[in-house]
């Protein structure tokens, strides 16, 4: 059985707003993603009579992530630019460095754009109106990605390349991989979600980019993300790295838990503590996994309110 080195290159502005925006999976361990659900997915022969080639990851750079902190003035929501740190943090600690953040930049800056028509949205720019905007674009990770893919494919230390796009920047890089190193496997896997059980997928895969790759991957499945999710709370050298409230599945649910288990356990960190740990009440459940449903969180909810009741009537 033919065994191919291999290393995954993730553009990960593709992979967030193809796979993890509005979802509760951005807490996402991409190691295990692509170690135990992707990778294992993939059967890929050599050539037709070869059983299918073993795939196994780096053991010392396995993932190259390739993304760009982001701006402050810019961002969407006010924990947007610690959630970020504390997940990059978190994936470094967890993946004890088999997983390398490649980081390009944010420019932002003030352009002169054509306005659509809202009478007319057919009318052709050039004969609408000019305003000006706010113009944010990521920098570099393109270049970044096409540069790393070439060197690495270069350096003898691999036998296969794993892309993470849909980037049609990108055909280029797979292009001249494809002319330059052929010995050099390349792998595709289009960061998108299916809808429904039909098989539909949210974005079709680039034929621009299909057609330099040997294999492709076309959809990523919520299950395996679900199944690729870091521990809630990641140790470090120096702090622990902590998901957000904001990346949980509803998390206005969390904020309901801290304000009705404070008064027992007297501060945020005791009570996030406490829900993180199996509870005999749930059976085993823990208490932050019942909130990613309505029905558990109305569980939950009452367990705390009964309790607190009941510790009222005790000391009175």
């Amino acid at each position: 059985m033919l065994t191919l080195r291999t290393r995954v290159y993730i553009d990960g502005y593709n992979l967030y707003y193809g796979c993890l925006r509005e979802t509760a999976y951005k807490w996402l361990d991409v190691l295990a993603l692509f170690e135990n659900q992707i990778l294992p997915s993939i059967l890929y022969r050599p050539t037709p009579n070869n059983d299918p080639a073993r795939m196994v990851l780096h053991p010392d750079c396995a993932v190259k992530y390739f993304t760009a902190k982001i701006i402050e003035s810019a961002a969407r929501g006010k924990d947007s630019v610690s959630s970020q740190a504390h997940y990059h943090n978190a994936l470094t600690q967890h993946c004890r460095g088999r997983v390398r953040f490649i980081l390009g930049k944010y420019s932002i800056y003030k352009a002169n754009q054509y306005a659509v028509d809202i009478e007319d949205p057919a009318r052709w720019p050039r004969d609408c109106e000019r305003v000006q905007v706010w113009k944010l674009e990521e920098k570099q990770s393109d270049v970044n990605i096409a540069l790393q893919l070439y060197d690495d494919a270069l350096s003898g230390d691999i036998d296969q390349v794993v892309l993470v796009t849909n980037d049609t920047d990108l055909s280029p890089a797979l292009e001249m991989l494809k002319a330059r190193c052929p010995n050099i496997v390349r792998g595709l896997v289009v960061p998108t979600r299916k809808l429904g059980a039909d098989g539909v997928v949210e974005r079709e895969a680039n034929a621009s980019l299909t057609k330099h790759a040997n294999w492709v991957r076309r959809h990523i499945l919520a299950d395996e993300l679900r199944a690729s999710q870091l521990p809630d709370v990641v140790t470090g050298a120096r702090r622990a790295s902590i998901k957000p409230h904001s990346w949980y599945a509803k998390p206005h649910h969390i904020t309901m838990m801290l304000e009705l288990a404070r008064p027992v356990l007297g501060t945020d960190a005791e009570v996030l503590k406490w829900s993180r740990k199996q509870n005999e009440h749930f059976d085993g459940r823990r208490p932050i996994d019942l909130l990613e449903t309505d029905a558990g969180a109305a569980e939950l909810f009452d367990y705390i309110e009964a309790y607190v009741r009941d510790g009222f009537r005790r000391n009175n």
